[in-house]
């Protein structure tokens, strides 16, 4: 007997007598995973929903706190007077300004610190003697808190825009570069040595094996320093800035306006989710593309 005829003689013996979706008479019985059917959560449009679920209930909770007079309409004021204070910058032309110019700093100083990020993250997670050296500087400068670097960008920059935006970059820089410079130094070294057997060598094999591997860890550092651009930014605007949405905070609480210094902090928070959400649909296009 050969060997093929000993495999399917095996095969025969220990295949079992009945169908394995039927009872043994023939009747085919239901054999549909329950946790194969689209849960309830990730249905279309549901999540979204959801997710607006507690905003809603804290502005419920504010108007019911303001109503009571739990505290005074200075430390609190109603949805309302917040309403009231957006719809007043509006007319007068300012609260767009606000909005634009925080915006522009946002995207300048984000698309600074993020392309600078991934070129030092390359340059050091691909190079042993890039990471020998420069490794411990930078751990050293993430260390340093934002507003340290205020005085020393007023002195070499004086006050104007590039202090600002220089500001933003510089928070942005730091979570780009080192969730990089972390995927590059965990690609898995089988797939490298399988790309140099093919002949992939320099910037080939980068753009082949190791930047598909790390294209989730780069947008997770591209989410994280777009978060900080926008913490940065408030920052930035204390140096002796006149326009944008950190002024606006600062401005309204010398003046006593917490109705506008809280319609700052909404708006901060909406545009933030806003920028974050239109990021976050590029990398879903970006993993599909790379990996």
């Amino acid at each position: 007997m050969t060997t093929l005829e000993q495999t399917e003689r095996l095969l025969e013996t220990t295949s079992p007598a009945t169908p394995p979706d039927t009872d043994g008479t023939g009747t085919a019985l239901n054999t549909t995973n329950p946790a194969d059917t689209t849960r309830f959560i990730d249905r279309k449009g549901v999540k979204p929903a959801v997710g607006f679920l507690v905003p809603v209930v804290l502005l419920v909770a504010w108007w019911v706190v303001a109503a009571a007079e739990v505290f005074t309409a200075v430390q609190l004021p109603p949805p309302v007077a917040v309403f009231e204070a957006a719809v007043g910058l509006i007319q007068r032309g300012d609260l767009w300004s606000h909005i634009g110019i925080s915006v522009q700093r946002v995207l300048l100083g984000f698309g600074i610190g993020a392309v600078l990020g991934m070129i030092f993250g390359a340059i050091l997670g691909l190079s042993r003697w890039a990471d020998a050296l420069l490794t411990p500087l930078l751990g050293a400068l993430r260390a340093v808190p934002s507003l340290a670097w205020v005085p020393l960008l007023i002195l070499w920059m004086q006050i104007g825009e590039d202090s600002k935006v220089t500001l933003i970059a510089i928070g942005a820089f730091f979570p780009v570069f080192t969730t990089l410079y972390a995927g590059l130094q965990h690609v898995d070294p089988h797939l490298v040595e399988a790309g140099r057997a093919f002949g992939y060598k320099g910037f080939r094999l980068f753009k082949t094996v190791q930047l598909p591997a790390v294209v989730p860890s780069i947008f997770s550092g591209l989410r994280l320093a777009l978060a900080q651009a926008w913490l940065f930014l408030v920052a930035a605007e204390l140096i002796a800035s006149s326009m944008g949405l950190g002024f606006l905070l600062t401005d309204s609480q010398n003046n006593g306006r917490t109705d506008r210094l809280i319609l700052a902090i909404i708006l901060l928070a909406v545009l933030g989710k806003i920028t974050d959400t239109l990021l976050g649909l590029a990398e879903k296009r970006a993993i599909a593309r790379w990996t």
